[in-house]
């Protein structure tokens, strides 16, 4: 089937907050995995679902997150100059990853502001939108085998549906997350419709334990949603309001993503991350190794 989803949007507008003080003048998503970026990963998912242009959602203080996708003449010039033809590479393959685009969001009016912000970039398409803090790396079997948002847009042109991502959390943490309302008992290995969505209830308010975790794919009628949808909770725009009335209209399913998460705005997660990054590369893994059996 030949992906007709082009598009995805990044919201990277947010103060990254989570990550104070290294974040009060670099942009969260540039928090490295040893020496890759996140947002680099990112990146490099929606690529391998076939995305061709990257559309960032910025703010004031994020340009380098698009000037890291930029091709650098002087740099590759110096390091070829050096004999560090290897690492050129690899940088110029960066630079010419996929095209990207930026708009930016003048006000902190929440994710689903942030999404509405790129309407005019994505016009009526539908597209795909993924959150800058959490990363599904490609060093996990079940990533690498379907990537998320591949299984997202797959499951989005096969039902000619909206789709959202999500996994089954304990109920003491669904005040964390974005909760739905589905129409089935349990999501297995199948889509399930979804009937509604609670930004972050209480355990005893909560509709269910499954969890959005930041990759969605959207028909562009989200942004007409998006445009009516009041302030609500934190008195911000709230995506999974606008996505609510979605489901009550057009129609969205959930797709249970099972491979390896990390929530980079988690300080364990980060570290894990880095841990699991290390232990693939063999120049890392035989000397962490050895250290963390001395601890």
């Amino acid at each position: 089937m030949k992906n007709l989803i082009r598009k995805a949007v990044i919201p990277v507008a947010g103060l990254g907050t989570r990550g104070l003080p290294f974040t009060k003048e670099i942009p969260k998503e540039m928090l490295p995995i040893i020496d890759i970026p996140t947002i680099q990963f990112i990146v490099e998912e929606v690529i391998a679902a076939g995305i061709e242009q990257v559309i960032f959602v910025t703010s004031r203080g994020k340009n380098a997150l698009q000037d890291y996708f930029d091709l650098s003449p002087a740099l590759d010039g110096f390091l070829r100059k050096k004999g560090k033809n290897e690492l050129a590479d690899k940088l110029q393959k960066i630079g010419t990853l996929c095209e990207v685009l930026s708009v930016r969001q003048k006000e902190p009016l929440g994710l689903g502001h942030a999404v509405l912000c790129a309407q005019p970039i994505v016009g009526d398409e539908k597209f795909v939108v993924c959150l800058g803090d959490e990363i599904f790396p490609p060093w996990d079997q079940l990533n690498r085998a379907r990537p998320p948002v591949k299984q997202l847009v797959e499951t989005s042109q096969e039902l000619n549906t909206s789709t959202v991502g999500v996994m089954e959390v304990p109920i003491n943490e669904t005040k964390s997350y974005g909760i739905l309302r589905i129409s089935e008992d349990k999501i297995t290995d199948a889509p399930v419709k979804v009937l509604g969505t609670v930004e972050k209830p209480e355990p005893e308010k909560a509709p269910s334990r499954y969890a959005i975790i930041g990759r969605y794919v959207f028909d562009p009628i989200i942004f007409d949603y998006l445009a009516r949808t009041p302030k609500g909770a934190g008195g911000e725009i709230q995506l999974t309001d606008a996505m609510t009335q979605l489901c009550d209209k057009e129609g969205l399913h959930a797709v249970n993503l099972k491979g390896c998460r990390y929530d980079i705005g988690n300080p364990f997660f980060y570290v894990k991350a880095q841990i699991d990054e290390a232990l693939r590369r063999p120049e890392l893994a035989r000397p962490l190794r050895e250290y963390l059996k001395t601890l």
